[in-house]
């Protein structure tokens, strides 16, 4: 089986459990090319997010003239796919409300992706993200490319999902990932209940040899890790360390991270008085976020919007309790018995939970800590989980043959 993973851009600093999945797929002996619109503009940190660059097949990027070529020859070698295509087209363009270029880039990407994937000899692919890429791998496949799937994560796909067609990617799509039982119910109800039986649930995963689990060091310090951005909520930290800071002094919080709202927490550290309680220490190696997670006495990600992020499995591998919100997916891996979950944009709750991390006692972190090793160890385990994704696309392929076999 030939596999093929499409991103719209790739790799990213927050595509991490993408390669691990993809690592994971290998290890188990399937063949994976990497496609990907467009290449980050920024700077990547980690040493094998970089090397994913030299494997990665990129689409749009320089790339002009052999999009315009690929449909020239569409034209004269598959004039029946590219008409069976526009209806859809037409309807993923209304259904987003407009952006005709946008969505010509989306036809003449599928053009291209379509003869690619058959000069690759693509089996299936695989996208992440219900957005732009599953639109070029649906179009690619009317045209008569290979079968896809797709994973849905949140949160900006599911405040988006009425612009982003579900109905029409799921039907033309072999399966539906959903990484966790919230997001599947989400995918329902923007689609139907008949596309339930579409949707599995295959969760984001850690290798977790990675992942060294370790006692719980004596520091008032907290980590948080995640893109500065309002959906994050990050900016309600300076202030609730400002209230904890009498009660606290060695109280401390690291931030890892940057992006769009690093101003804004600056200003509140600075307004809150909190300099030499809040630090903010920008994007690290994967393995230098590792051990400031594994020094801190517990995680924080206090989140407004939310999939169900991979950074908290990642400190509950790594033995540390967590504090975050009641918001999409989290519920389903952090409760009080791993942690503290709290209501988001609540001050207090965030001061309290805060507050009781710091009073709790070395028995009682150690006994969360635990837990929470548990429950990744159980349900988040990459080399599990690209298992079941693996049986998923085999079944896909063996049906395609049989497809092919009876209309031989």
């Amino acid at each position: 089986m030939n596999l093929a993973y499409l991103m719209n851009t790739y790799p990213l600093i927050s595509t991490t459990f993408i390669r691990r999945e993809i690592e994971a797929l290998e290890r188990r002996g399937i063949s994976v090319t990497r496609y990907a619109m467009r290449q980050w503009d920024d700077a990547l940190v980690d040493p094998l997010d970089k090397a994913e660059i030299e494997k990665t097949r990129y689409i749009l990027s320089g790339n002009a003239l052999g999009l315009l070529g690929a449909f020239i020859r569409a034209c004269f070698t598959n004039p029946a796919g590219l008409a069976r295509a526009i209806g859809p087209w037409r309807r993923l363009k209304k259904n987003a409300r407009g952006g005709f270029i946008r969505h010509a880039a989306y036809f003449l990407e599928a053009v291209y992706f379509r003869q690619r994937a058959k000069r690759d000899e693509i089996d299936h692919v695989h996208v992440h993200f219900s957005t732009n890429a599953t639109a070029v791998a649906m179009l690619a496949r009317i045209m008569g490319g290979p079968s896809y799937s797709f994973t849905v994560h949140g949160p900006d796909e599911l405040t988006d999902a009425p612009l982003l067609s579900f109905p029409e990617k799921i039907e033309h799509a072999a399966f539906v990932i959903a990484i966790s039982n919230f997001c599947k119910s989400q995918i329902i109800r923007f689609s139907s209940i008949k596309a339930a039986e579409k949707i599995h649930i295959v969760h984001c995963g850690l290798n977790l040899k990675d992942f060294d689990f370790s006692g719980v060091p004596r520091t008032q310090e907290i980590v948080c890790v995640g893109r500065l951005c309002p959906q994050k909520g990050q900016a309600q930290i300076p202030a609730a360390v400002a209230a904890l800071k009498a009660e606290f002094p060695d109280i401390k919080v690291t931030l890892i991270g940057d992006g769009e709202s690093r101003a804004e927490i600056e200003a509140e550290i600075e307004r809150c008085g909190v300099a030499e309680n809040v630090e903010i220490t920008g994007w690290m190696e994967n393995e230098k976020v590792r051990e400031a997670v594994s020094g801190g006495r517990c995680f924080l990600l206090p989140t407004f919007a939310e999939g169900l992020p991979v950074v908290i499995m990642e400190a509950l591998a790594l033995g540390r309790p967590v504090i975050s919100t009641y918001i999409a997916g989290i519920p389903e891996l952090v409760d009080d018995g791993c942690g503290w979950i709290i209501p988001a944009g609540d001050r207090k709750a965030l001061i309290g939970a805060l507050r009781s991390a710091l009073n709790s006692s070395e028995d009682l972190l150690v006994a969360k800590a635990a837990e929470g090793r548990r429950r990744v160890e159980l349900a988040h385990d990459v080399d599990k989980e690209a298992a079941k994704l693996k049986a998923l696309f085999s079944a896909s392929c063996a049906e395609q043959m049989r497809d092919k076999s009876a209309h031989a």
